[in-house]
């Protein structure tokens, strides 16, 4: 790499860092105090970051970060010092908002995390302690798009792997493109495995916080089936035509999926017209629907096509 090469690098990341500098901030909270069995009682304390959503004050956090708060103080790069509070928070994808009262807030600008690629650059944004002289900065690039894990309870949700050291402070903070945009929202790291972090979609994460700043909580529309993916070895025991698909081991009763006519043993293929690698792609194509949504079904059934319509319920659980 020449030295303009390196120059060009080198300004397009710092021009990065200036435009999304100013949107990301310093969370942090206190619970408690809780008592000790000896000694005195002693308040529970979280520190992370966050990105300025809207010009209203919201904040897309983690919900690590903020889970349990009684109190919660954010802190923007122009050195405001403000007091917030939790509008909600989804254990299951590690989302959370948090709204301060004020003006002149600037929200970050984000990417389509669709149009990521395995390699392309991104930084790694915090602000863990509100300091002045700008935020915490680290580097690498995007090492996988699809790693499923479970922040909570149920499906997960398949995040981003990045080699950009993710640590607790810049938790809740921006994953950008080198446009400055964010692709997604900085969550957890592997502890002692080095060039190990993971981050949540842009996309999904910003469907998380529109339904939690319309319902105070995440309604997830719900199919009812249980399943695992379909690769050689099941096809093969199963006698599968398909060499991809959902499995179903588990048809819940009265769900949508049973009073559509699916069956375990059938192996979903298409669901809204959307093919299936695996479980990953339902769990994605169902949370891109609504509670209330018809889509259309195709499935093998011991060797035969099936085609059928399932209108999605509220999840019970």
């Amino acid at each position: 790499m020449g030295l303009p090469m390196i120059a060009e690098l080198q300004n397009a990341y710092t021009q990065a860092v200036e435009r999304v500098g100013a949107s990301t901030v310093n969370v942090s909270m206190t619970s408690g105090p809780y008592g000790q069995p000896f000694g005195r009682p002693w308040p529970r304390r979280g520190i992370g970051s966050g990105v300025i959503l809207d010009g209203q004050g919201h904040i897309l956090t983690t919900y690590h970060v903020v889970d349990g708060a009684d109190k919660v103080i954010v802190t923007f790069a122009d050195g405001r010092v403000l007091s917030g509070t939790v509008v909600g928070g989804d254990d299951e994808t590690d989302v959370a908002v948090v709204k301060v009262d004020g003006q002149g807030f600037r929200p970050a600008e984000f990417a389509d995390s669709d149009q990521l690629k395995v390699g392309q650059p991104v930084l790694a944004i915090g602000n863990p302690l509100g300091l002045p002289g700008g935020p915490t900065v680290t580097s690498g690039v995007i090492s996988s798009l699809r790693r499923n894990l479970a922040f909570g309870p149920g499906d997960g949700l398949p995040v981003i792997q990045t080699d950009a050291a993710v640590n607790p402070g810049n938790s809740g903070g921006p994953l950008v493109d080198l446009q400055g945009r964010v692709v997604a929202i900085n969550t957890a790291t592997i502890p002692y495995a080095e060039g190990i972090g993971f981050a949540i979609p842009i996309n999904a994460a910003l469907g998380i916080s529109r339904q939690i700043l319309e319902h105070g909580h995440v309604r997830r529309p719900w199919l009812g089936v249980a399943g695992y993916d379909v690769d050689r070895r099941v096809a093969s025991y199963y006698g599968i035509a398909s060499r991809q698909g959902v499995f179903l081991a588990e048809v819940s009763a009265k769900s949508p999926a049973e009073i559509a006519g699916l069956q375990v043993g059938d192996v979903i293929t298409t669901l809204g017209g959307r093919p299936l690698a695996g479980v990953a792609d339902l769990v994605d194509a169902l949370r891109e629907r609504a509670i209330g949504d018809a889509v259309d079904i195709e499935a093998e059934r011991r060797g035969q096509r099936v085609r059928m319509k399932a209108t999605l319920a509220s999840r019970p659980f």
